[in-house]
């Protein structure tokens, strides 16, 4: 399993897709930096210490990054059949299913990497601007909600990438689920059932940027886990169809 990863990272270093993970989540930091520059009550929204820590990871979940979390999953499984190499590995032969099961370990890595990316970006910016009044406690505080965010949201999104890997039709078709996935995220936080039990809003009640109850937090860990065990499923029918 060890050495399957490896061999993951190192042809994720050879790929661009990582660039464009990065240029998004730095793209999403300059959009809220500059939604920021509105004023309310004759006042920045950026002028709040924590107001862009807290609007940058909300803002991206619901709109950019889930998809490209998405994507750089699927990408990651559907690349050894699209570029053909899939028949060489049969041949070593590689167990296809620890294959899986390690570009999906390595997904959940870098999902967690692009939310810490986007809190360092975010914390530089209020260090800058609001250095005293930052609080250790209220930087803790964001980054168990940045580091839960990066969990929460790949599992979250872990049927898509398998589903996707399983269509075999490319993995662009992930990005464009996440995000529709994502968005209707909006739409289940304003029920307060839907937004318990919606998989992409009980992230943000496990991560603590929702005010949740114990019985919220526990629904959406069930929730979230179930996603877990749908993609499993998933991928296990993939494996089996690929013998």
């Amino acid at each position: 399993m060890e050495l399957l990863l490896w061999a993951e990272r190192r042809k994720l270093r050879r790929s661009k897709i990582l660039w464009i993970a990065g240029f998004a989540t730095v793209m999403v930091a300059l959009i809220v930096f500059a939604q920021g520059q509105f004023t309310f009550y004759e006042s920045r929204y950026i002028d709040g210490a924590g107001w862009f820590m807290t609007a940058a990871q909300s803002l991206a979940t619901f709109y950019v990054l889930p998809a490209v979390i998405a994507l750089l999953g699927s990408y990651m499984i559907c690349r050894e059949e699209q570029e053909d190499t899939l028949k060489s590995l049969r041949l070593i032969p590689v167990d296809e299913v620890k294959l899986t099961l390690s570009k999906m370990v390595l997904a959940l890595v870098f999902s967690v990497l692009i939310y810490l990316l986007l809190f360092a970006i975010t914390f530089l910016v209020e260090a800058v601007l609001h250095f005293e009044a930052l609080s250790i406690g209220l930087v803790l505080e964001n980054l168990k909600t940045y580091l839960l965010d990066g969990l929460g949201v790949f599992l979250a999104i872990s049927p898509i990438i398998a589903l996707v890997a399983r269509m075999k039709k490319g993995y662009w078709l992930a990005l464009v689920f996440a995000e529709i996935y994502s968005f209707a995220g909006l739409f289940a936080s304003m029920s307060g059932q839907l937004k318990t039990v919606y998989p992409m809003t009980a992230v943000f009640n496990i991560s603590g940027y929702y005010d949740a109850n114990m019985v919220q937090v526990l629904i959406g860990i069930i929730v979230l886990l179930a996603c877990a065990v749908l993609a499993l499923f998933i991928l296990k029918g993939l494996n089996r169809k690929a013998k």
